[in-house]
Formats: C-alpha cells, structure tokens, sequence
C-alpha cells in the first residue's frame, strides 16, 4: 500500500476530540460518541449514508467517514492512526498485515464493479474487447481504435483510425487494484511489468486523482478510454465495453452481472474473505468484480469504542444491507453474509 504524503495531524486532532460530553435538558450529562472511519473513495455515498441513518436510530452515536482512498486508509488503520475503522476496495497486502503494529479484520460490505468507459464518434456505442487486448491498451502496446485485434472482435462497428488517450487514476486507489488485479490474471505480460497493486506504474497515460474528474476529461476526449466504479459513471453518457469473460461471452456490467459473479465465486470464498472475484466463471458474470472491505482493528484498547463500532457493523449486516440494495448496490450473498455476521459477533 502506498504511504501518505499528506500529514495526519488533522485526523489526529480529531480523534484528540472525538467523545464529547453535553447536558440534557434535565441537567443530566449524556455522552456522545463519535466514530471516525477512513477509507475508499468508491463507496464513500453509501458508507455516509450507512451513518446517518445509523444516528437517526442512535442519536448518541456519529460516524465520520474521512475517503482518503484504499491504500492510506490501511496504513493508517494499521499503523493505528486511523481511526475506529478503515476501509478499502483490495485486500491488504499478507506481508503488510504481518508486520502491522495492529490486528485487523477485513469484512466486505458490497460488491462493486469496474466498468471500462470509452468515448468514440459515430456508432461505435457497443465495443468489445478481451481482457488481454484490454492489457495490451493499458501496456501502450495497443494505441489505435482501428487497430486489427480490436476490428475482429467488432465487425460490424465501424472504427475510427483515432489514438487511443488511456486515462487511469493516481495511486492508492482501489479501483486501481480491481482493474489491475483482473489485467494480471489474463495477461502475462502485464502481471510481469505491473502486477497487481493500489498503485500501478502505468506505461501510459493521464493520472487523475477523482473519478469524476477522470470522467469528465473522457468525456470531452475523442477516442478518450478510461476506467471506474459503474455507479460513478452512470451519468457521464459515455459508452461501456463489453468484455469477454472467462466463458468466453461479451459482458456489460450490471446488477445482475456483477451478482451473478458472486454467486459464481461463493464455494470459494473463505472465512477470512481474502478473495479475488475477477475473471470468474459463468458464462453471465462480468469479469472486473470485487468486493469492497471494512478494515476493522482487532483489541482495541477503549472497550466503550469497541463495543460501538461492533453494534455498529451489526447494523451494518442487518438492516444497512436494505439500505445499501435500496440505493442500487449489489449486496452480499446470503452465504457470505451469514460469515460475515458471524466474524462480528466473534470481535470483541
């Protein structure tokens, strides 16, 4: 995981104030508590929501959700400058989580999938591309639209000799370990020259830290390519690839497709939830899933803080999951939502 640049002294100022004492109209002190969580930029929407709603019921009870991104979310969690809990869209590194001064528990909350994003004139509204093709784009090796191995997999799409302008996003992000972690699988070449990571060196092109703004500048590029959460690029107008996946079928991502990909992966998925669910079988499921995790520090030293995070993350796989499908989210399968609410009710 890539370390910040950025100084935690906000943060620590924060959590310097974070259990507050106020009267009551009846003269008597109530204690609040304020529940600091750093994490991913990607389901930030929903995490916010998840704290709202969690005060309505508990007015006591605020959660602060700080999106600093994957990679600084683990370090800080790990390093125990990061609050009640962190979260992230890639599992921490082994090595990372061994030589971490905190234990955490990683607990997947949604899925989410990564749509490749395109913007080409004329018809050429329902491109498909293979996941090694799709490596060879982001390797610079592939830089045209009418390239001969993007022409035979769309015949009747009429391309236009246009560059290719690659678009990705900076480091630490965890769309970048989605995205590259699916590329590593189905090329060689891209596993040996930039693997699987939170920060890819990419050969080629424009760094944008904001899927939003990374969107944008597609959508004012012709022969822009990029990649993203679907849920954030829903309203860009650009178009989506279809990708083939591992049954050898073109796939757009969707509801049902990144669902479907899940429950293709649930015999597979174990107890500690460290699992890829890219390229999976089926001939429905979109290739680019994952899931999105709550890093969850084990033992804290403030029993009061541990007990509220944990009725916390009960809510979270009880009635938060209605709210999380309710906004449009994909959530977890029955069976792993069962593991899930039973790695809770185990932390202590």
């Amino acid at each position: 995981m890539k370390s910040c640049a950025e100084p935690a002294l906000p943060l620590t100022a924060m959590l310097l104030a974070i259990c507050l004492t106020i009267l009551c109209a009846a003269g008597l002190a109530q204690t609040q508590m304020v529940l600091v969580a750093t994490g991913s930029t990607m389901p930030a929407p929903l995490y916010t929501l998840w704290g709202d709603e969690y005060h309505k019921l508990h007015p006591e009870m605020q959660l602060r959700y700080l999106a600093v991104g994957s990679g600084e979310s683990a370090n800080r969690v790990l390093s125990g400058s990061g609050g009640d809990l962190g979260g992230g869209d890639a599992p921490i590194p082994e090595k990372q989580l061994k030589e971490a001064a905190h234990t955490v528990v990683e607990l997947p909350t949604v899925l989410v999938g990564i749509a490749v994003f395109y913007n080409l004139p004329g018809n050429a509204t329902s491109i498909r591309l293979s996941g090694p093709l799709l490596a060879d784009i982001y390797l610079g090796k592939t830089t045209s639209w009418s390239d001969p191995e993007i022409a035979k997999l769309n015949p009747d799409v009429k391309l236009p000799d246009m560059p290719i302008k690659v678009l990705h996003r900076t480091d630490g992000k965890g769309s970048n370990y989605i995205f590259s972690d699916y590329l590593s699988k189905v090329s060689p070449e891209f596993r040996a020259k930039v693997g699987k990571t939170v920060s890819p060196k990419w050969p080629v092109g424009a760094a944008f830290s904001q899927c939003p703004d990374m969107l944008a500048k597609a959508a004012k590029t012709s022969g822009a390519i990029a990649y993203a959460e679907l849920r954030c690029g829903e309203k860009s107008e650009l178009s989506i690839v279809r990708i083939r996946n591992a049954a050898g079928e073109f796939v757009k991502p969707s509801s049902k497709s990144i669902s479907d990909t899940a429950l293709a992966m649930e015999s597979k998925i174990t107890d500690d939830f460290r699992v890829s669910l890219t390229n999976a079988p089926g001939k429905e499921s979109y290739p680019i899933v994952s899931f999105t995790w709550f890093y969850v520090p084990v033992h804290p030293q403030d029993l009061q803080r541990s007990y509220a995070v944990n009725e916390y993350l009960k809510w979270v796989y009880g009635y938060g999951q209605e709210i999380a499908q309710a906004q449009g989210y994909d959530t977890l399968p029955p069976a792993v939502l069962k593991k899930v609410r039973a790695k809770v009710a185990a932390l202590h």
